[in-house]
C-alpha cells in the first residue's frame, strides 16, 4: 500500500505542491529554500506514497548513520496532508523508518515543528513517535504572541514607547538587508555574543529574491542613520522575527522596542501569531532575553527534539 522514495529533482514540483497543501508546511520546506545551503548538508529527504498518491514528506539530511530532520531548517518533522488521522500517520512513520532501516541508518533525530505553525493539528506524529520508542532529548523554549488574546505588553515598555515616539525616528520597510547586516546585525552579534548570523548577507538577499512575499526587512532610522532593524519571515498566519538587532545609539533610543511594538500592533489584525524565536542557550535559557520577550507580550511554546532508534 505504501512506498517510500528518496527525494530527487524529478519530484521538485510534486514536493512543493504538497508543502503548500499540507497541514503543517511553510515556505521553509520549499525546495528553493531548503537548497540555498545544499553544499553544507547531504540531503536525504523522503516522500511517502499511498499507491501513487503522495501522502507525506520528511525533510531530512544524513550524517554517517544518523538521519536528521533537516539541520538547515528551524523546524521539521513529517509533513502530512489535511485529512491524515492517527492510524494512517503511524503507518506512514513506520514505513518511513523501515525504509531508513534498509538504508543502514541507526537512529533518527527529529525536531518537531512548533504547534503555532500548524494549519491543522498534527499531534498524531508525536504519538506515533512515542509508540516507536522515541525519547525527548531536547526541549527548546520559544516565545510567541497569540493574537487571539488581548495584547499584554508591559506598562514600562509602553511608557518608553510613548516617550520615544516623539524623538523623530522613522520606520521603513525598505528591504535594506545590506545596511542592516553591515551596520547593525553583524557588529552587534560579534560584540555581544562573538557569533555571526546564520545567514550571510548574500544568502538572505538570495532567499528574499526567491520568496519576496515571505521575507521582509524593517529598519529604524534616526537622522538618516540606521539604528535598528528586524528581519521578518512571513508564513501566512505566523510572522517570525528571524533577526532583530540595534546599534549602541539605537539602544539609547530604545529603537528596537519601538520597532517591535509598532510591528506587533501593525500585524495584530492580519496574523494569528508573532513568533519571536527561542531563548534557549545550551542546557538552559537566556533569562534577560526571556524577560524582554515576555514584557513584549509573548508566551512560552516548547519545541521538542526526539531521538528514535532505527536499527539496534
Amino acid at each position: 500500500m505504501y512506498r517510500v522514495e528518496k527525494y530527487t529533482v524529478d519530484y521538485y514540483t510534486q514536493w512543493n505542491d504538497f508543502v503548500n497543501s499540507s497541514k503543517n508546511g511553510t515556505f521553509l520546506f520549499h525546495r528553493d529554500f531548503m537548497e540555498y545551503h545544499s553544499d553544507r548538508f547531504t540531503d536525504f529527504s523522503l516522500l511517502v506514497f499511498e499507491n501513487d498518491k503522495l501522502v507525506a514528506l520528511f525533510p531530512a539530511n544524513s550524517k554517517d548513520d544518523i538521519i536528521y530532520s533537516h539541520q538547515g531548517l528551524t523546524y521539521g518533522g513529517f509533513l502530512l496532508e489535511n485529512k491524515t488521522g492517527g492510524e494512517k500517520t503511524e503507518q506512514i512513520i513506520n514505513v518511513a523508518f523501515e525504509f531508513l532501516n534498509e538504508k543502514g541508518f541507526k537512529k533518527g533525530i527529529i525536531k518537531q515543528i512548533l504547534p503555532i505553525y500548524h494549519k491543522y493539528p498534527v499531534f498524531e506524529a508525536d504519538y506515533a513517535l512515542f509508540r516507536k520508542g522515541a525519547s525527548i532529548i531536547r526541549r527548546d523554549m520559544n516565545l510567541a504572541i497569540d493574537y487571539s488574546f488581548p495584547l499584554t505588553i508591559s506598562k514600562s515598555k509602553m511608557k518608553h514607547y510613548r516617550r520615544v515616539s516623539s524623538l523623530g525616528m522613522e520606520i521603513k520597510q525598505d528591504n535594506n538587508f545590506k545596511g542592516f547586516w553591515k551596520d547593525v546585525l553583524v557588529p552587534r552579534l560579534e560584540k555581544r555574543h562573538n557569533t555571526k548570523p546564520v545567514h550571510t548577507i548574500e544568502e538572505i538577499e538570495l532567499l528574499q529574491s526567491r520568496f519576496p512575499e515571505n521575507i521582509f526587512q524593517y529598519n529604524v532610522y534616526y537622522n538618516d542613520e540606521i539604528v535598528a532593524g528586524i528581519t521578518l519571515f512571513d508564513s501566512g498566519t505566523v510572522v517570525k522575527s528571524q533577526y532583530g538587532a540595534t546599534t549602541d545609539k539605537g539602544e539609547e533610543l530604545r529603537a528596537l522596542d519601538y520597532l517591535f511594538i509598532t510591528l506587533i500592533e501593525k500585524l495584530s489584525n492580519t496574523k494569528r501569531f508573532f513568533d519571536m524565536g527561542t531563548v534557549t542557550e545550551g542546557n538552559g535559557y537566556n533569562a534577560g532575553l526571556l524577560k524582554q520577550k515576555e514584557e513584549l507580550g509573548c508566551s512560552v511554546y516548547v519545541q521538542d527534539f526526539y531521538e528514535v532508534t532505527i536499527t539496534e
